[in-house]
């Protein structure tokens, strides 16, 4: 072995670590102290070196130089591993988002008739507003909550009811933000005067001890709780419709063609606003025989609504209805705040609440003259969240619809065309195959479902 003052041969990296092992205790203590330096995670992999970049150790060092230039190898590697992961630190990045998050939660008091509609989302869609989007996706998730909470077990006698009690519906649903913040008051029932044959009724193996041969729980009624309205600036009451599951509900989609609300109890002074029958067969049906649906849905909820407007504006408070659903949801939404501003429910003690709709993916619901009575003279707000890759917005009204000169949907109406339908609101048009989320498939239900347009949402 060569003397520590004699020159040394390059080493290779392969024989380095003989080399290492034989080194005094003195440099291992040092190797030792440079590599207990704490990292936040494994450093990335490093190609190996090639040939022409292996190691050289200059020919006059010693064992203790070629040490002390190896280390500061590795420190150097080391330094620049973790400035590396300074750019992707979870902790940091989080705590960022939670902070810009909380910014404009902070802004919501003040902002939240612009969020609702005021200005008919001017300015917010493109590029969209990330508090819009925040609550967009929070009105989302209390849509989605119908589909969570139902029951579709075709063996359970409680098939078609919700699977968890009223006081404990967030909670149940493992929803802590929504438990916190709504406290439901009502659940909703519907059913529909439509009758099966023999061959297709019944809806459970168990349909001798159902709990209703013909109810079916169509969606709730929430009030925000005193900690959520300082948040909010404003007490929200809002209602959530569910979407298409059942047998009667397919039906009430199928049945397209136009009938005046006047006809179904709804007091519009003008007998040519008109609505998709199937819609408002559902949401006006009763069956006095069945204790759920003794009362209509609509009649549920204008009972709701009224008593809730009337308890918080006397208390001196702003109130706000915000309305929900996913595609027959959406349809409901829809009609049920037409509703509420057509039968006064959202008036009380001289103010009035404002009335808004988040929709997710529904069909056209009414006529054009629907459309004008429900955005100018009532000046109801929606804002309707749409994949362009659905087929349901596009239904139904397919060939007469706003997209057609005014002139041919007018002569169309006035020929009474039971197929002229119009969209209300805003849209806020959405795309699956731009986002690098999500991985299209072949199952055109895919664009229609729920979850995906709040994915898209969320970024």
């Amino acid at each position: 072995m060569p003397s520590p003052s004699s020159p040394m041969a390059p080493l290779s990296c392969r024989d380095l670590s003989a080399q290492l092992s034989s080194l005094p205790h003195r440099a291992t203590a040092a190797t030792t102290t440079h590599t207990q330096i704490s990292l936040r995670r494994a450093p990335a992999p490093r190609a190996p070196l090639t040939t022409a970049k292996r190691l050289q150790l200059p020919s006059a060092a010693t064992r203790d130089d070629a040490l002390a230039s190896l280390v500061g190898q590795l420190e150097q590697n080391l330094t620049q591993d973790e400035e590396e992961d300074d750019l992707y630190l979870p902790d940091d990045a989080s705590s960022a988002r939670r902070r810009a998050a909380q910014k404009h939660q902070d802004e919501l008091p003040a902002r939240w008739r612009e969020i609702h509609g005021s200005d008919d989302w001017a300015g917010l869609l493109d590029p969209m507003d990330p508090l819009l989007r925040s609550e967009l996706i929070r009105y989302g998730e209390l849509a989605q909550a119908c589909y969570d909470a139902f029951d579709y077990d075709l063996a359970s006698r409680y098939c078609g009811s919700c699977k968890y009690p009223r006081r404990a519906f967030f909670e149940r649903l493992g929803m802590p933000d929504a438990a916190r913040g709504y406290a439901v008051t009502r659940y909703l029932y519907a059913t529909s005067n439509f009758r099966f044959p023999n061959f297709f009724s019944g809806r459970s193996r168990a349909d001798a001890k159902l709990w209703s041969q013909r109810a079916n729980w169509i969606g709730y009624v929430a009030v925000s709780t005193d900690e959520e309205s300082a948040r909010l600036g404003r007490r929200d009451i809002a209602i959530a419709w569910r979407g298409t599951i059942t047998r009667l509900e397919w039906v009430s989609d199928l049945m397209d063609y136009l009938r005046p609300v006047a006809d179904e109890g709804i007091p519009c002074p003008d007998p040519e606003v008109k609505v998709e029958s199937g819609f408002v067969d559902l949401y006006t049906d009763k069956d006095p025989s069945c204790r759920f649906c003794k009362y209509s849905a609509r009649e549920q909820v204008l009972v709701e609504v009224r008593k809730l407007v009337a308890h918080y504006t006397a208390l001196g408070e702003d109130v706000s209805i915000s309305v929900t659903g996913h595609s027959l949801g959406s349809s409901l939404a829809i009609l049920s705040a037409y509703d509420i501003a057509e039968s006064a429910a959202n008036l009380s003690n001289g103010k009035r609440a404002a009335v808004c709709v988040y929709s997710f993916s529904g069909p056209r619901v009414g006529n054009g003259r629907f459309r004008e009575r429900f955005e100018g003279e009532l000046g109801v707000k929606a804002l309707r969240v749409t994949n362009v890759h659905d087929n349901v917005p596009r239904m139904p009204g397919i060939f007469l619809n706003e997209g057609v000169p005014e002139m041919v949907r007018r002569v169309a109406e006035g020929l009474r065309m039971p197929w002229c339908y119009s969209h209300v609101g805003v849209e806020l048009a959405l795309d699956h195959k731009r986002s690098p989320f999500l991985k299209d498939t072949l199952d055109p239900g895919c664009s229609h479902n729920l979850e995906a347009h709040l994915h898209l949402l969320d970024g």
